[in-house]
């Protein structure tokens, strides 16, 4: 019976091991929108009438988008008088280029010229690929194309998704502030996995022993900077746009006062803080100082009014920690360093993000000015015995 049904009735219904198949080949017509002349996928059923009213409608399904493409194909009479529709939807939007200058002019207040340039060059990448466009008409498949074009240039895709995090807050504000009823285009971009790519590894406490020797032997303004980041853990920027009056020797507790300059901004508020200066960090600091610079910065070869160059910095750094210590140290790695040396040393861990300057979870954090400077002190001392 179930035969007879089966020639008579279901002519794209195949079985095999007793699963159904719909079958069938794809018109000639409309052959070029397809990768195979033949479509052929499981219906995950053994029941002939499931399987014969799933290829029903199936069927209908593809007779009706096929008759779409046959349609895209016939020339529409009198197209010519037709209005632009998508045209007058988006006249008046905001354009990509006009959603940065109000990003600039609403975040980039005391921001440093970092902040400006990479936001610039970011919405300047997506221009010279899609166009300086109204930000609707940028859909989930203008930024597949975006992502494919920044990787193919050779970016990591960890470099890929700064990107797009910069272009995306743009748009979110020009959304937002405009009041445009769209959805952004690079809200949901899939990225792919970064093949090769090694977690940073923080240094080992007897690299940083080794690492702080060498930097006393050489005893100049590069291993200075270096020794400072080694027993603080300052970011390298942090570190990089310091002023000689940043630094607090004449105190109870020598320490760092971390507060934004024009030239370099900090991470987030949470960064600006005081740092206890023990180890090598506070050698680092009384060197520097006593040195006979005509400067009112702390590193003024990678620092002046015009901005911080940490980049040219960590470039430098990197160089020399991979030649004389360890080719898979990089100088970031002191700061992972520190917060294991800190719990090493069963640093509450309140006081481990208030010294690195990490975000402290749960609402109670917010209230009260925080632990002494001097119990960051102590716990300072600990981790150097």
């Amino acid at each position: 019976m179930h035969k007879m049904m089966y020639k008579n009735h279901a002519p794209h219904l195949h079985i095999r091991d007793g699963v159904y198949y719909f079958v069938r080949r794809v018109p000639i017509d409309v052959r070029q929108y397809y990768a195979s002349n033949r479509i052929s996928f499981s219906l995950k059923t053994k029941s002939f009438a499931t399987a014969h009213r799933a290829s029903k409608s199936i069927v209908q399904r593809l007779d009706d988008y096929w008759l779409g493409l046959r349609l895209q194909d016939i020339n529409i009479p009198a197209i010519s008088v037709l209005k632009d529709v998508s045209a007058d939807a988006n006249a008046g939007v905001t354009t990509l280029s006009e959603a940065l200058d109000l990003y600039l002019k609403l975040k980039g207040t005391g921001k440093d010229k970092v902040f400006v340039r990479t936001a610039i060059r970011n919405v300047g990448y997506v221009i010279k690929v899609l166009g300086d466009r109204p930000i609707p008409s940028y859909s989930s498949s203008d930024a597949a194309s975006f992502r494919d074009w920044l990787i193919d240039r050779g970016m990591g895709i960890k470099t890929v998704k700064r990107v797009f995090s910069s272009v995306r807050a743009i748009v979110n504000i020009a959304i937002t502030e405009h009041g445009i009823n769209c959805v952004n285009g690079f809200a949901k971009t899939y990225f792919p996995a970064e093949e090769g790519v090694s977690k940073r590894q923080p240094i080992a406490t007897s690299d940083i022993l080794l690492t702080q020797r060498l930097c006393i032997d050489a005893d100049d303004e590069l291993r200075w900077l270096i020794a400072l980041i080694s027993d603080s853990g300052m970011r390298l920027g942090e570190a990089v746009g310091l002023l000689k009056d940043d630094i607090i020797l004449n105190n109870a507790v020598p320490h760092v006062k971390l507060i934004a300059h024009s030239w370099r901004g900090l991470k987030t508020k949470g960064s600006e803080r005081c740092i206890p200066l023990v180890g090598a960090s506070l050698w680092a600091c009384k060197r520097l100082l006593e040195a006979n610079y005509d400067s009112i910065f702390a590193f003024p070869k990678y620092c002046s009014e015009k901005g911080a160059n940490a980049n040219s910095a960590s470039g430098a750094l990197n160089k020399w920690l991979q030649e004389n210590v360890s080719k898979q140290y990089v100088i970031h790695g002191f700061r992972h360093s520190l917060r294991d040396r800190l719990r090493a040393v069963e640093c509450p861990s309140d006081i481990v993000d208030a010294i690195g300057g990490w975000k402290t979870a749960g609402v109670g954090q917010s209230y009260g000015n925080g632990y002494p400077l001097d119990v960051h002190e102590r716990w300072m001392y600990r981790i150097c015995e």
